[in-house]
């Protein structure tokens, strides 16, 4: 299934597209005020949903919310998580293009749950940035409590779904300003997510999938997460070893190659720029770059 959630920021009305593409109202199986997040995964309510899916039992969303609209503003597929860990350095083309050595354990950083926002809202620029960056990543939506897992199996047992996810990232706030990577993770709107949540039955293999990123039309990266150091079953058995991962939790799985660290005299974002990222099966965002 492909889970979205559509409406104004806050006012997002849960949905699941039909085989034709068209969002379903979820009001009527769920009840008001349920919403995609760490309950909703944890309750096995998303089984509910694919037997009313199955049984055609949603009505269309109201035509004035339907995606487009104005009303129809498609927000990013899960409810803002409890946390969202991040794994650098992932592709070993993108170590290499920042001339950083291929690392032996996963690299991991946090970043700020409040950064998730919708595929197409404006990302910011913050203050004072002079090196705002782009990464299309492999979002991994966690749906049933992790710890100390012991094999691969049981860690994609514990996946729920799989979203694209840009990795927006301040490199100057990042690496030359002290401190921890979250400081240049951490900006508001600096991960688009969505614009769905495809359920992990129908992603068979995380690790043969394409990811591609464009700014204002040209190619910046173009990999594939065969390509992944560590794959997704090892980045979440490995997770569990140090932190419980729990239901409705965000992980962004690293980025392939093309950022504009890696490139010497790329420019970084401005206001205006246009950023659109995609991944096989998985939809596709769009952003307008602003400044804040």
């Amino acid at each position: 299934m492909k889970l979205l959630r559509v409406g104004p920021p806050g006012e997002e009305r849960p949905a699941v597209l039909d085989d034709a593409g068209r969002p379903r109202d979820l009001r009527g199986v769920l009840g008001q005020g349920v919403d995609f997040d760490g309950d909703f995964f944890a309750s096995g309510r998303i089984e509910r949903v694919a037997i009313a899916l199955r049984a055609g039992e949603l009505p269309p969303l109201d035509e004035e919310a339907a995606p487009g609209t104005t009303e129809g503003r498609v927000g990013a597929p899960i409810a803002r998580p409890g946390k969202v860990v991040c794994v650098g350095l992932n592709y070993r083309d993108h170590a290499e293009e920042t001339g950083a050595a291929i690392p032996g354990e996963p690299i991991i950083f946090m970043k700020a749950p409040n950064t998730v926002v919708g595929p197409e809202d404006q990302v910011l620029i913050p203050r004072g940035s002079v090196k705002t960056d782009w990464e299309v990543e492999l979002g991994v939506v966690i749906g049933r409590t992790a710890r100390y897992l012991g094999t691969h199996e049981e860690a994609l047992a514990c996946v729920a779904g799989y979203a694209v996810s840009n990795d927006v990232s301040e490199r100057e706030f990042q690496l030359e300003r002290g401190g921890q990577w979250d400081k240049g993770k951490s900006c508001e709107t600096f991960n688009p997510l969505g614009p769905w949540l495809v359920t992990a039955d129908e992603v068979p293999d995380p690790q043969s999938l394409g990811l591609r990123l464009w700014v204002n039309g040209e190619a910046r990266q173009d990999g594939s997460t065969a390509n992944m150091i560590f794959g997704v079953a090892e980045i979440v058995r490995y997770l569990s070893q140090f932190m419980v991962l729990e239901p409705g939790d965000l992980i962004n799985t690293g980025t392939p190659a093309g950022v504009a660290l890696g490139m010497p005299g790329q420019p970084y974002l401005v206001k205006g720029d246009v950023v659109e990222l995609e991944i096989d099966g998985l939809g596709r965002q769009r952003q307008t770059v602003g400044q804040a």
